[in-house]
């Protein structure tokens, strides 16, 4: 046997800090797919074939123990759950023998050979061994069947046969002991009682490759398993989810997607930083190999990445294992389903190993130290590597990651800002009236008749009256406002409650083909209701859907973006026309309309922004902020005479010039972030106060983002003010991701909705616990933060749900008033459109505390 073995370099960050290769023993027999196990304190393989050799972790001083019993070549080994006494249970083809090394151990001491119990003899070809979470049981998997054996008392306690290929890997059930999952070369999965020996579910074939590995995760309660083509299938095991696929993972892409990642974040560095330390990198040896899944181990990372815990995002509640494969190490994270870390074996040229046959991997909680055993695939070589988990985690993070960017302002508004515009020029107190020289115009700006109502001359009453007569019910909506303002819908939100899941009403919008491409609650008191339209018009409902809709008509192509200022009384849409006009919701008219004389692209994206001082758009590559100015003065005689008035007053390309597909800024209070979507799939962040690009990541998503949403809350909640930063991005074909602005680090991956052509959006709810989205098999889905499946489908449309909205109100404890679409706690409401079908809106009503 070798002596221990390290990679050394005096450079911070360099292949000594991550990678230190402990051991190495040459076996006689080849060791390409010899079996592996690591525990907290011992690392064991088969020597020589049929000899179990175990070395200890903790102290390499001590000496290799050697367990002889077998006489064909070992298949198998398992360690045992407790640690007093720690068992070890390996198989072969003719015995499945039961070591305590503590014993084993006292017997070496005194000069004897240690003995092992034999469980079963000439059981077949045993491919995994597994034993029960209280080492009561031992799951014996030879061929394609499973053996359960009582360790006490060595007897058979159940068979369970119903695969048609060689069991590969097996694991109980953490928080049901009593269940156990298994997963076969016959390329499914199968679920199993094996107190009663019964099935409970079996999966259909899932790939064309065998299935080699398998790992049950407690905290997240999610099965993975892995297959021979380098694919991770993962599962929910939640109550009442019914062993529903979360998403399927390809190793090769996501280590590619990776690589360009680290590299685009070494190209950000210094220029004395883009170039790491390259002692024991070997270069220029590129060779295209798989990434078959041979193993699968839990990997704690709490002890590096402590991020605050922010609407049940936490390192407590995020898991990540580690995936073992023929040509490296990767850290994977079950809550985005990216990788944190790769570890290629051929990019440390003093390691022995290079290529693997077979990969066990442990990691103790709250320890920067992992160990790792590997066999040569093309030789008889056997390694335990010990892996410093802290200097490899953070050599490839983000150095970007200490932006500390924030929704929420830390500094004044700067003197030479755009945002200063409106302080420069509104702080300033209105002119005094000049006098006007004698003789001239004191009466010119006068009226004729000094009275406060003019009266007809009566020859045109009848024109008069049709184009002069104020609006009956204005009055009527002011006073109506206020009053629900100052009812129950003044309560505060409820952040502990329950995602809608109860349809209460429906209405329809249009008759005829005509889609609904989007909808907004008003930010403010959350009364009304906008719906946009493919037939060019723009309704506004009361939130209850009572009443006659107000229809607001003018624009020449279906009405793609529909935003509320804070205040409720203004509405902003563009359209597919390239128009963006502003309307008035008390006098039900065009207050301001820019067309494409001002834009010299499309506008895709705008919204109220900086509490409702500027309109923030998009036009191709450029980011644009509007200075504008409604004239509300009720003048009967100039009613008719063009006030309003728009200036641009700041303008701020994308970096590349790629054109901007979303955008997203918080207009409920003053913020200077604005984030961007673009074509090229980047992210971007722009700091309107510095009046520059902040931060961009890349690669955001498969697909050009359609929809960025912010968490934004509402004006009857209080979240914290962390999860003020965090925001959703979504594309089709590429579920939705939930990011943390701070870091611009996705977070985690909603996937289960069906979505691959359509652009279906998506909402936060009030409270920052829940991410609706749409899809294109008519349903809604509800998403809670802490669990990357659905957790409830809301069906009811009848073709695809476009656009979702949650009430920013409380709701009522009555059923009628009520601002949601779906309800049981909080109120959504889900836009249906197709092209074929009639668009339909639902509402919903609430009978409990609502989120």
């Amino acid at each position: 046997m070798g002596e221990p073995r390290g990679i050394f370099c005096s450079a911070q960050g360099c292949v000594g800090d991550v990678i230190i290769e402990q051991r190495l023993v040459e076996s006689k027999e080849p060791a390409s797919h010899v079996p592996l196990a690591c525990s907290a304190q011992y690392c064991a393989f088969p020597v020589d074939g049929n000899v179990l050799c175990l070395w200890n972790t903790t102290d390499p001083s001590y000496q290799p123990l050697t367990l002889r019993g077998h006489h064909e070549p070992i298949t198998a080994v398992a360690f045992g759950n407790t640690v007093s006494p720690l068992l070890i249970c390996s198989a072969s083809q003719d015995y499945v023998i039961m070591w305590s090394l503590d014993e084993c151990r006292q017997k070496v001491l005194q000069g004897l050979s240690p003995r092992g119990v034999v469980m079963g003899t000439l059981l077949g070809q045993v491919l995994c061994l597994r034993l029960s979470p209280d080492d009561r049981t031992v799951a014996v998997c030879a061929g394609n069947k499973i053996l359960m054996l009582d360790i006490e008392s060595r007897s058979i306690l159940a068979e369970l046969e119903g695969h048609r290929g060689h069991v590969t890997a097996a694991e109980f059930c953490p928080w049901q002991t009593h269940i156990i999952i298994s997963v076969s070369e016959d390329r499914s999965f199968k679920v199993w009682d094996h107190h009663v020996g019964s099935l409970i579910y079996n999966s259909p074939v899932l790939t064309a490759f065998p299935l080699l590995s398998l790992l049950i995760d407690a905290k997240s309660r999610q099965l993975v398993t892995g297959c021979a083509n380098g694919q991770l299938w993962i599962f929910s095991l939640v109550e009442g989810h019914h062993f529903r696929c979360v998403t399927r993972v390809s190793l090769k892409k996501k280590s590619e997607s990776f690589s360009r990642r680290v590299e685009s974040r070494l190209c950000c560095l210094p220029e004395e930083s883009q170039h790491p330390c390259t002692h024991g990198l070997e270069k220029g040896d590129e060779v295209e190999a798989s990434l078959p899944v041979l193993g699968l181990a839990p990997c704690d990372l709490s002890a590096i990445v402590s991020a605050p815990c922010v609407c049940g995002l936490s390192s407590e509640t995020t898991s990540c294992l580690w995936i073992g494969s023929s040509a490296g190490l990767f850290i994977f994270n079950l809550a985005n389903f990216e990788l944190e870390a790769v570890l290629h074996y051929r990019d440390f040229r003093s390691l022995s190993i290079h290529v693997a046959g077979s990969c066990a991997v442990m990691s103790k909680a709250n320890d920067d130290k992992a160990i790792c055993l590997l066999t040569s695939l093309f030789g008889r070589k056997i390694v335990m590597l010990e892996i410093r988990v802290a200097a490899l985690v953070r050599s490839q993070q983000g150095h970007d990651a200490g932006r500390h960017l924030s929704v929420l302002p830390r500094t004044c508004v700067g003197p030479t800002s755009p945002l200063c515009f409106t302080t420069a020029k509104e702080s300033k107190t209105p002119p005094a009236p000049q006098r006007q020289s004698a003789g001239r115009s004191t009466v010119k700006d006068q009226p004729l008749v000094f009275h406060t109502k003019v009266r007809s001359s009566g020859y045109a009453s009848a024109p008069h009256v049709t184009m002069f007569s104020p609006k009956a019910n204005t009055r009527k909506r002011g006073d109506h406002s206020s009053r629900c303002r100052d009812g129950p819908r003044s309560k505060e939100y409820p952040l502990e409650s329950s995602p809608p899941t109860k349809l209460y009403k429906q209405r329809v919008l249009a008759h005829g083909p005509a889609a609904a491409h989007c909808v907004q609650y008003s930010a403010g008191d959350g009364q009304w209701l906008a719906c946009g339209l493919a037939n060019h018009l723009l309704l506004a409902f009361r939130a209850d859907l009572s009443g006659t809709p107000t229809v607001f008509s003018g624009h020449d192509g279906a009405v793609s973006t529909v935003c509320w200022s804070h205040d409720s009384r203004w509405l902003l849409s563009a359209s597919q026309d390239g128009t963006l006009r502003l309307w008035s919701l008390r006098r039900a008219e065009l207050a301001l309309c820019l067309g494409k004389d001002v834009f010299s692209k499309p506008v895709r994206s705008a919204q109220f922004y900086y509490v409702d001082t500027f309109v923030l758009l998009s036009s191709g590559p450029e980011l644009q902020l509007l200075k504008y100015h409604i004239d509300t003065c009720k003048d009967e005689i100039q009613r008719y005479k063009q006030k309003n008035r728009c200036k641009r007053v700041f303008r701020l390309p994308t970096t590349g010039r790629t054109e901007i597909t979303s955008l997203s800024a918080v207009n409920d209070f003053y913020s200077y972030l604005v984030l961007t979507a673009g074509r090229n799939r980047t992210l971007e962040v722009f700091d309107l106060n510095a009046g520059r690009s902040a931060a961009m990541t890349v690669e955001v998503h498969s697909r050009p983002v359609h929809q960025i949403c912010q968490n934004k809350g509402s004006s009857f909640t209080t979240q914290q003010h962390e999860a003020y930063n965090l925001f959703a991005t979504t594309a089709s074909g590429d579920g939705i991701k939930l990011w943390d602005l701070r870091t611009l680090r996705c977070e985690r991956l909603f996937e289960g909705h069906p979505n691959h052509g359509y652009p279906c959006g998506i909402a936060f709810s009030p409270c920052g616990r829940y991410v609706a989205s749409g899809a294109e098999d008519r349903h809604a889905y509800m998403y809670d933060l802490g669990s990357s499946t659905f957790s409830h489908r809301l069906a009811g449309h009848t073709d695809t749900v476009t656009s979702v909205a949650f009430s920013p109100a409380a709701p009522q404890v009555d059923a009628v008033g009520v601002t949601a679409d779906w309800q049981q706690d909080a109120g959504i409401l889900v836009n249906h459109g197709g092209i074929s079908a009639p668009s339909r809106m639902r509402s919903g009503c609430d009978h409990a505390v609502a989120c």
